[in-house]
């Protein structure tokens, strides 16, 4: 049977509360964004390693709070709205200066709004000259999360599938979840791999295409997110 040229559509992951699985792995986030306006602390960072979930904690907590993304040289409109709610996302590469992000972890500080950050490492460990900032930073609310554990993956694994239409065994699930990068990124790589297979092969999801595209995914996984620098 000739092999297809399979059609590619527009598929983007929502990012939407509804849509964020809780395990173990992300519970503490996940009820730190959950909980809010009801925050002990106006400033919440959310820290794990790529592929855990960070952007889609975050953006869930912006669709909550209504909160815009800070942005280099616009952080002073910001800082004039009564009761602010902002994300720094990657605070720990932001292009944000270190004066900026003072000044908005500052004022939430002050009671002048809410703001979420997240990084993949801890206060102590970021690039920051200033002391200040440093110590603010670590005296934030600190959310982290470990790399996805096994009912993550799944329930993201399940979900994405569904999203496409795509009907698969638990057993497929799992076999896939044994075997994979352990993170949220390498499973919507996989799911649209898998997919494009099927479509181009017509052949049944089963054990032989998921191991070909495994195979096939690891390399190329790997030089995305070398690529990406993430």
């Amino acid at each position: 049977m000739p092999t297809q040229i399979p059609l590619e559509l527009p598929h983007a992951a929502s990012l939407a509360r509804e849509d964020l699985i809780m395990s173990p792995s992300n519970r503490l986030a996940v009820e730190a964004i959950d909980s809010w306006p009801q925050w002990r602390h106006s400033v919440l960072l959310i820290v794990g390693p790529p592929g855990s979930g960070k952007t889609h904690l975050a953006n869930a907590w912006s669709e909550r709070a209504g909160a815009t993304v800070a942005r280099p040289d616009a952080t002073e409109a910001s800082l004039a709205a009564d009761d602010f709610r902002v994300v720094v996302d990657d605070a720990d590469r932001t292009a944000l200066s270190e004066r900026e992000l003072f000044g908005l972890v500052n004022a939430a500080r002050l009671g002048g709004g809410s703001l979420l950050l997240t990084s993949r490492v801890m206060p102590q460990a970021m690039n920051v000259a200033t002391a200040d900032l440093r110590s603010r930073l670590a005296a934030a609310t600190i959310a982290e999360l470990g790399a996805p554990d096994d009912p993550l993956l799944t329930g993201v694994l399940i979900k994405l599938f569904a999203d496409r239409q795509i009907a698969v065994s638990p057993r497929a699930v799992n076999y896939l979840v044994q075997r994979m990068e352990r993170s949220l990124d390498a499973a919507g790589f996989l799911v649209a791999e898998i997919d494009r297979e099927a479509l181009a092969t017509r052949e049944r999801i089963g054990t032989r295409l998921l191991k070909r595209v495994l195979d096939r995914g690891t390399a190329a996984m790997r030089h995305a997110t070398v690529a990406s620098g993430r």
